[in-house]
């Protein structure tokens, strides 16, 4: 008669058996075409992680680690909050070397976050570029209430205020106007990422994140 650990030991090896070809078949996915199609990649793992139907987690490791050791070939880059509450990889799905992040309070853009996504675009070739704000967003309720804080907290402020008054001080609308006015700025302002945007080969996009939910909605 079979033990419990000898029944569960069979089944893990099947199941590991199983997959193993399309662990491979996973890691080496074709760089996505075209800005439509990133975004779109982007979107079917966000939809895949409110289903709780991730498959980055079932790729090959220790396949990607070596093959990401010497370059990156990122197809995407987000813009995020720094808020712990945002995982990005995981809100989309996607593993290592896929998505290239940055993170800061309130996904404002600064001259280091926008030489940042520079080089993710011009150097590193991502197709689309979002800019992803987040439901109970704490730097924009900060910059609502204006209230004293510590430090270097309330050089945030200047950064949202626009959204602040566009939305009259409404959270969720302000959180998402800032999105969008992050994302036109980028769009606008950036030398580098100006041209791209013209020529079609790069898409900025702005997107509200549900952090209850876990989706993510385009602007």
């Amino acid at each position: 008669m079979s033990t419990p650990w000898s029944r569960r030991t069979f089944l893990l090896t099947a199941a590991s058996a199983s997959f193993a070809p399309s662990l491979s078949l996973a890691a080496q996915e074709a760089l996505p075409a075209s800005p439509d199609e990133a975004l779109q990649r982007l979107m079917e793992g966000n939809r895949r992680f409110v289903a709780d139907q991730h498959t980055s987690i079932a790729q090959d490791l220790k396949v990607l680690k070596e093959h990401t050791v010497d370059k990156q070939e990122p197809f995407a880059a987000v813009l995020s909050c720094a808020d712990s509450r945002v995982p990005v990889e995981l809100v989309f799905d996607q593993t290592i070397g896929h998505i290239f992040v940055s993170r800061v309070a309130g996904n404002i853009i600064n001259s280091e976050i926008i030489g940042s996504l520079e080089y993710g675009a011009a150097v590193l070739g991502v197709k689309v570029l979002l800019v992803m704000g987040h439901a109970n967003c704490g730097a924009v309720k900060a910059a609502i209430a204006k209230k004293p804080v510590p430090g270097q907290i309330a050089s945030l402020y200047p950064h949202l205020q626009p959204a602040v008054e566009a939305a009259g001080g409404d959270l969720v609308g302000a959180i998402k106007k800032n999105a969008q006015i992050q994302a036109d700025l980028l769009a606008q302002t950036s030398t580098v990422l100006r041209p791209l945007v013209n020529e079609r080969k790069l898409k900025i996009q702005a997107a509200f994140y549900d952090v209850a939910t876990g989706v993510v909605t385009l602007l």
